[in-house]
C-alpha cells in the first residue's frame, strides 16, 4: 500500500493557520504577523483559524481545536496546515478527530514539531498520509542554512521528488531569539559546530527506510495506544523497514532514557533499521549523558543509532517527512539525508 502524498502547493493555493497545542500570546502577535506576511510573499492565501489564544496553555477547548483542524483537514481549498508552533497537551484532541473522515479526505500537508508530533505522526500512521516534521510558521522568517531545506520547499515539491539535506555542522548553544523585541528575526544564530554522532559504535552508516518519529516528551505517552502502531504501518508501507527518528524537547537524561525503554518495550522501534537522534539542550544528570540514555535503551535494537542530527528543538532544522523513503548517510567525514516522496 503507498503512502499518500498531498498535492504540491501552487500560488495561489491556501495555507491553514490553527494551533492544535497552544496558541499565540499578544506580545508575540507581531512576529505572527511577520511568519503569515512570508507565507503570503510565496503566492499563497493563509486562512488563519479560531483557535490562537495564548493566554493559556491551550488555544481553545479541545473540542473545539479537534473541531478546527479536523474542518481544515477535510477543507479540499486549504492544501496545507501549519500551526505556530507546538505546546503541551495536544493529547487532549485524539479521540476527537475523525480519523476516517479523515482517511477519506484528499490529502493535505500538514506542517510542525514538538507537541504536533502528538498529532501528525498518528495522521500518518493511521491514515497513511505524509507529513513534515520540521520548522514551524514562527519558524518560517528565519534563513534557511546552506544544504538543508524549509518546509515551503516540501510541500512544493512533485510526488516522486528526491531531495538531499546535508548538515551545515553548525548549529546554536543555548537559548532563543526574543521574539517580542525583535520580531523580524531571521537569521538563526548558529554559534558552535557539531557533527552527527554514531552512539551505537564506529564505522560507516548507510541505510535505508521509511521515516517515522518525533518528539519524545510527547510520543511517549502513545505508547501502546492505537495511534502509534509503528508495526503496522511498516506492514502496509513500509516492508523494507523504517528509519525512526526521536527527540528530546527538555527532559533530563533520567527521563529520557525512562521514556525510550517504555517506547522500545511496547515496539515502537521494532521495524527499525536505523535511528536517528536529534540534537539536544535537554539537561544531563551526573551520572547519565542525554546520549548514554538513548543507548542504554535503544542499545539491545542492535541497529546503527545516529544522534545530534538537526531534527529537533536545536536551530537549525533538518525537515524530515513521515512517510518517505529515506537513505541516510554518515561517515567520518560526511553526513547527508536523502529522501524521496514516493
Amino acid at each position: 500500500m503507498p503512502v499518500r502524498y498531498p498535492r504540491p502547493l501552487r500560488p495561489g493555493d491556501r495555507v491553514g493557520v490553527t494551533s492544535p497545542s497552544s496558541g499565540v500570546p499578544e506580545e508575540l502577535s507581531e512576529r505572527l504577523a511577520v511568519a503569515v506576511r512570508d507565507v503570503e510573499a510565496r503566492g499563497y492565501e493563509v486562512v488563519t483559524g479560531r483557535c490562537m489564544d495564548g493566554s493559556g496553555h491551550v488555544s481553545a477547548p479541545a473540542a473545539e481545536r479537534a473541531a478546527e483542524l479536523t474542518a481544515m483537514l477535510m477543507d479540499p481549498d486549504i492544501r496545507a496546515v501549519v500551526p505556530p508552533w507546538g505546546g503541551e497537551t495536544a493529547i487532549d484532541l485524539l479521540p476527537l478527530i475523525d480519523w476516517e473522515a479523515v482517511r477519506a479526505a484528499e490529502p493535505t500537508w500538514v506542517v510542525g514539531y514538538s507537541d504536533m508530533s502528538t498529532v501528525m505522526t498518528p495522521l500518518t500512521l493511521l491514515t497513511g498520509v505524509a507529513t513534515v516534521h520540521g520548522n514551524n510558521l514562527m519558524d518560517t522568517p528565519y534563513r534557511v542554512p546552506e544544504g538543508l531545506l524549509s518546509w515551503f520547499d516540501i510541500v512544493a515539491a512533485p510526488p516522486g521528488r528526491r531531495f538531499t539535506q546535508i548538515p551545515p555542522e553548525r548549529h546554536r548553544a543555548s537559548g532563543w531569539d526574543d521574539w517580542a523585541e525583535h520580531p523580524d528575526a531571521r537569521t538563526f544564530t548558529l554559534d558552535i559546530p557539531g557533527r552527527w554522532s554514531r552512539l551505537d559504535g564506529s564505522g560507516d552508516v548507510e541505510v535505508e527506510g521509511r521515516l517515522i518519529g518525533g518528539c519524545i516528551e510527547m510520543l511517549c505517552n502513545l505508547t501502546g495506544s492505537p495511534y502509534l502502531d509503528t508495526s503496522a504501518f511498516a506492514r502496509a508501507h513500509a516492508p523494507e523497514g523504517l528509519l525512526v527518528y526521536v527527540e528530546a524537547a527538555g527532559d533530563d537524561a533520567f527521563a529520557t532514557c525512562r521514556y525510550l525503554h517504555g517506547m522500545r518495550l511496547a515496539g515502537f522501534f521494532d521495524a527499525a533499521e536505523a535511528v536517528l537522534v536529534g540534537r539536544t539542550s535537554a539537561p544531563d544528570t551526573a551520572s547519565l549523558t542525554q546520549h548514554q540514555a538513548v543507548l542504554e535503551a535503544l542499545g539491545p535494537l542492535n541497529v546503527p543509532v545516529i544522534a545530534d542530527v538537526e531534527c529537533g528543538h536545536v536551530p537549525p532544522y533538518l525537515p524530515l517527512v513521515n512517510g518517505a523513503r529515506c537513505r541516510v548517510v554518515h561517515t567520518a567525514t560526511h553526513s547527508e539525508v536523502i529522501q524521496t516522496l514516493d
